[in-house]
């Protein structure tokens, strides 16, 4: 693997001819997705500044166009009239100013102001290293190029540590005021969310405090990505907590999940009801972000995340690219828990039904399967006489859900645990599973519990076997992005 000097992994992207040789050789990747949406080069891992906005879906990525590398830091866009297909659109916000000299971080978007406005953190590195995190305001003009704000809305808290970022601006109809959450870290090296408020949402930023949220003052070292998101009469606090293990996680250390409980702005009080959720269940997902819309529907939310983890590596980081984002999903509450369904319009990109009896998959798929709830076992990427793959399976007698990718030949992040379960308390009877060239999505029971995982299975891991109280139909699934190169 490259090793990268820090003046390669900071170098200013110029002139687009400087990368459209990356381009045109990772296009030629057996890992390329056909309806994920993927870096154009280099590297992609947070959806940032993802809203709706006069008719288009917006969203945007983080980018380092020079390879697999976390490094100085663009947001990518991207549109949509439909959440499935997907436009290049170039790069939008660019680290062009002085306080954002190494990198545009990661952020949220704010709908309904007559344009969509982008809020992010900017990285500032002094000649010596320091960092300082600003948070910055761009509006996204008519012809979707970023309008700056002359100054940063506010800059680094000096009572927490350099580790201040991902803001995330909601508005609050009872208190009728804005508020931006940040993902922070005492310098006890403990995660925490601050909170700054404002009357408007383009100037007057105070800061109000620390978050507080009871029972969680020891967990995890840094919290990325929080938002507090509605649904259906509930407050959801998402976000990242890092360096830290949860049971049933094997030895992964970066999470994504959420607390279901009351917020209140008044006394800056999450009161959470119950322990901590993972969003998905999988080994690759993270850095989740709610869409940003003017017409509130507050019985549901779409999230997207990056199919991928902090500090992870992966087999396309020799191809000089890495990263994809999920598909939308749709956010629910089913008693006390989120449920997670993906969007109805995936359906349209469905093709030809493959045949019962064919032996083998399409590398870009959708699958059905109802399930009697006794035992079951499909075996995705198998080998001549069925050996090896990606293992999904139910054990009726223990209720445990399944998913193993150990048997592939390509592995990789071994060190975080190849096998995740979970018990599904009211057995199993559905599954809905999405297989794109280089990742594999599972939702189980219409959204009870999610599973998200790349995968990068070799040329002659193409079969695949079914056994148990299962029925199963398949669909090969339509290109819905290209790889056009626009920068």
């Amino acid at each position: 693997m490259k090793t990268w000097t820090r003046e390669e992994r900071y170098r200013v992207l110029k002139d687009p001819e400087e990368i459209r040789p990356l381009h045109d050789r990772i296009a030629a990747s057996p890992y390329r997705q056909t309806y994920h949406i993927q870096p154009v080069t280099g590297l992609l891992n947070d959806p940032n500044g993802f809203g709706y906005h006069d008719g288009l879906w917006h969203l945007f990525y983080q980018w380092c166009p020079w390879g697999a590398v976390h490094g100085l830091k663009y947001w990518y866009h991207v549109t949509s009239t439909d959440l499935i297909t997907w436009k290049n659109e170039g790069v939008c916000v660019k680290p062009d100013t002085e306080w954002d000299n190494k990198g545009a971080y990661s952020g949220s978007a704010l709908a309904g102001h007559g344009s969509l406005y982008l809020y992010y953190t900017g990285n500032h590195r002094d000649s010596d290293w320091t960092r300082k995190s600003y948070t910055c305001l761009v509006r996204l003009g008519e012809d979707g190029t970023a309008q700056k704000a002359e100054a940063p809305l506010f800059g680094p808290n000096p009572d927490y540590t350099e580790h201040q970022r991902d803001p995330k601006i909601i508005h609050d109809p009872k208190t009728q005021r804005y508020y931006i959450l940040l993902g922070a870290q005492r310098k006890d090296k403990t995660g925490c969310c601050l909170v700054y408020t404002s009357k408007e949402p383009f100037s007057g930023w105070l800061f109000l405090g620390e978050l507080k949220v009871p029972g969680f003052e020891d967990f995890g070292d840094m919290w990325e990505c929080p938002s507090i998101e509605q649904i259906n009469g509930q407050d959801i606090l998402l976000f990242c907590p890092q360096h830290l293990t949860i049971p049933g996680r094997g030895n992964a250390r970066n999470h994504n999940g959420y607390l279901i409980g009351h917020m209140d702005y008044e006394t800056l009080t999450f009161t959470p009801i119950g322990r901590f959720h993972v969003l998905d269940r999988g080994f690759d997902s993270y850095a989740a972000e709610c869409a940003a819309t003017i017409h509130h529907n507050k019985d549901r939310a779409i999230l997207i995340a990056w199919m991928g983890l902090p500090d992870a590596v992966y087999p396309t980081d020799d191809e000089d690219w890495s990263g994809c984002l999920t598909l939308p999903r749709v956010l629910r509450m089913r008693g006390r828990r989120l449920i997670q369904t993906p969007i109805e319009e995936l359906k349209l990109l469905r093709g030809d039904v493959v045949p019962q009896d064919a032996k083998t998959l399409p590398r870009a798929c959708d699958l059905e399967l109802h399930c009697g709830g006794q035992d079951m076992e499909l075996h995705l990427f198998t080998r001549d006489g069925g050996r090896g793959g990606f293992i999904i399976s139910y054990d009726h007698e223990h209720q445990l859900f399944t998913v193993d990718r150990s048997h592939m030949k390509r592995r990789f992040n071994n060190g975080e645990g190849e096998v995740r379960k979970r018990v599904l308390e009211n057995g199993l009877q559905q599954l809905r599973i999405f297989i794109d060239h280089s990742s594999i999505e599972i939702f189980v029971n219409d959204g009870d519990a999610v599973f998200t995982s790349r995968i990068f299975p070799k040329e002659e891991e193409t079969g695949y076997q079914l056994s148990g109280d299962a029925m199963m139909k398949a669909w090969q699934m339509r290109s819905a992005v290209r790889d056009d190169f626009v920068i």
